[in-house]
């Protein structure tokens, strides 16, 4: 099977965003507080993901293909989706009318449901449940074991601050 030139072009792509990241990381100071983290933990898990990541589809591009994709139907182009990109286009600007105001958690819930509807979800109240419990969990991540300070917004009262 011959290997195709998008997917090893893609490959190539995420490998390269990897390596960016990783270089961008490995440039911001690593001395952690008192935790022992410092800032560039995160970023450093997220650029050696995407070193990984875009190693294995490389991989797979140049060994017979991804696997476990349709293949594709001579001829045909996948339409532009207008639902579906206004409405995560809007989630995104409404997470940053949001974020200040309302606070992180609230924000990223409203996201979390707008990008589900984007891709065909019909339970509103589920995604946003679900996008609420996400939502928390990045927040108490972020605020009470790394000591970043997000917006808490209309639920200070509940979540504190960073650090207490």
């Amino acid at each position: 099977m011959r290997a195709s030139r998008a997917e090893i072009a893609l490959s190539l792509g995420v490998l390269a965003l990897g390596a960016g990241a990783a270089w961008v990381t490995a440039r911001l100071p690593g001395e952690g507080g008192y935790a022992g983290i410092g800032p560039n933990f995160i970023p450093a898990v997220v650029s050696g993901g995407l070193v990984v990541t875009g190693a294995c589809l490389l991989w797979a591009a140049l060994s017979g293909g991804w696997r476990n994709r349709g293949a594709p139907e001579a001829g045909t182009q996948h339409a532009f989706n207008g639902a579906a990109f206004g409405w995560i286009s809007a989630g995104l600007a409404a997470h940053m009318a949001l974020i200040g105001w309302a606070g992180f958690v609230l924000a990223g819930a409203v996201l979390f449901a707008c990008v589900a509807r984007g891709f065909d979800s019909r339970r509103p109240a589920r995604d946003a449940a679900i996008g609420l419990a996400l939502s928390l969990a990045i927040f108490a991540f972020f605020v009470k074991l790394l000591n970043v300070n997000l917006p808490a917004g209309w639920l200070k009262p509940l979540l504190g601050t960073a650090g207490i």
